[in-house]
């Protein structure tokens, strides 16, 4: 785990753009370094891994679930980035109590 990394949970859609490119200069100017899943684009690792992987790299985590628009395809709404702060808070197995960190 890196102390100055900062798990950025936040919707990746177009019209938030704004919204996450303010948040990274943030994190940046503020010392710490910003992660996010997408970082890497590998398609051959799931997305799940990929996202505890990240967080058990993570001291801090940044997340704005403010954004629960019905998907259009499935007309359900989209509950990732709260399914991605419960993985941050921790759960007995998550990624962020594997690694042996508290939650804030």
């Amino acid at each position: 785990m890196n102390d100055l990394d900062v798990f950025i949970n936040c919707p990746f859609s177009d019209d938030y753009a704004d919204f996450f490119n303010a948040t990274v200069f943030t994190v940046i100017r503020s010392g710490f370094n910003p992660r996010c899943a997408r970082e890497n684009d590998d398609a051959g690792e799931v997305r799940y891994d990929k996202i505890c992987r990240i967080i058990k790299d993570c001291a801090y985590g940044i997340h704005d679930i403010s954004k629960t628009e019905l998907d259009p395809a499935s007309n359900l709404p989209r509950f990732n980035m709260p399914f991605e702060l419960g993985l941050f808070l921790g759960p007995p197995n998550s990624a962020a109590r594997r690694s042996g960190r508290k939650p804030l």
